[in-house]
């Protein structure tokens, strides 16, 4: 990535985002950096089925924390090795609370041959894994049958899905429930969940509808689930509805004109919040550069604020604008 030099600012990105940010993203900044494991209820909506049954076991509340649980339990030998390998343990042994979604030692097992032991020497990668595991907060079995979303630590959504068949997080199954610590509670699971690319990031959050539907007919999925990384600046539904009328089914017919918007908006490496406001200038993938400016509490790209931050995905970053953006040539065409 080649960005231009700015002078130091302190970063208005997490003060606008502490005021900004709600629901799924609004714990992201105020647990990611200082604790591991938790759940917030207000970081979850709730659209699963009362009727919804899970297998729940009864324990009474521990005085050991959610690390000394763990390595006391069988079966987490491999969770526990994780832990350290990723320097989360002192996290883990914080107030809390936490609530942890466990994979067993089967379900490491299960992983592809090889995977384990590449994530035990990488710890960058192995710790977003664990994260995703993980919401703020304390919530008991009971309460996870209500609900279908929560916000993991690693920034994005973890989905939950109750049946009468029982509970599943992401593709695993739920299959012991309230394991309790002093600092939360553990709820057991078949498979490690993985954190999802920008492509599956943007498909499974609110308001990228839009977005989603421009690149698939731009033919830019394959390349946005490479391995970059990418930064994306994702305009919201409502930044593409400020659009004059008719841009959107326009652009949509034609694919040069709709690739060459939407490569404005992808700048190459990852590019956190405490980044972007020490640049003036960022290279698009377009080959043109964005402006970066920062207005007391705000900042702008072009015209457009970024409204929410570091939503963190596997091969990238998002960050969260409330205008499209347009590159030069296209600011030059008044049907667009």
């Amino acid at each position: 990535m080649r960005i231009g030099n700015n002078q130091a600012h302190n970063n208005p990105l997490k003060e606008e985002n502490t005021m900004k940010k709600t629901g799924v993203f609004s714990v992201i900044f105020a647990f990611v950096f200082a604790i591991f494991f938790g759940f917030s209820g207000n970081a979850i909506a709730d659209n699963c089925s009362s009727g919804s049954k899970m297998k729940e076991a009864s324990y009474n509340k521990s005085s050991m924390d959610i690390v000394e649980t763990a390595m006391s339990a069988d079966g987490f030998n491999t969770l526990v090795a994780a832990v350290k390998a990723a320097g989360l343990v002192d996290a883990l042994k914080s107030d809390g609370p936490f609530t942890v979604f466990a994979p067993t030692d089967d379900a490491f097992a299960s992983l592809p041959e090889g995977t384990l032991e590449a994530l035990l020497n990488d710890k960058a990668k192995l710790a977003m894994i664990l994260k995703y595991h993980v919401v703020p907060g304390k919530v008991k079995a009971k309460d996870v049958m209500n609900i279908s979303t929560a916000s993991s630590l690693s920034g994005q959504n973890i989905a939950i899905k109750a049946s009468d068949k029982g509970v599943m997080v992401d593709k695993a199954n739920v299959i012991k429930t309230d394991i309790m610590a002093s600092n939360g509670v553990i709820h057991v699971i078949d498979k490690v969940i993985l954190p999802k690319d920008i492509i599956e990031t943007a498909m499974t959050t609110d308001g990228f509808g839009t977005l989603v539907t421009a690149i698939k007919t731009a033919g830019l999925v394959d390349a946005l689930r490479g391995k970059g990384p990418f930064t994306v600046f994702a305009p919201t539904d409502d930044a593409f509805a400020k659009l004059p009328k008719g841009t959107i089914p326009a652009l949509l017919k034609d694919q040069e004109k709709l690739t060459s918007i939407l490569t404005y908006h992808v700048v190459p490496g990852k590019v956190m919040a405490s980044d972007v406001v020490k640049v003036n200038s960022a290279e698009t993938l377009n080959g043109q550069n964005v402006a970066v400016k920062v207005k007391g509490k705000k900042v702008m790209i072009d015209n457009a604020q970024v409204i929410m931050t570091d939503i963190v995905c596997t091969n990238g970053v998002i960050h969260v604008i409330d205008e499209v953006i347009l590159p030069q040539e296209q600011m030059k065409r008044s049907e667009y």
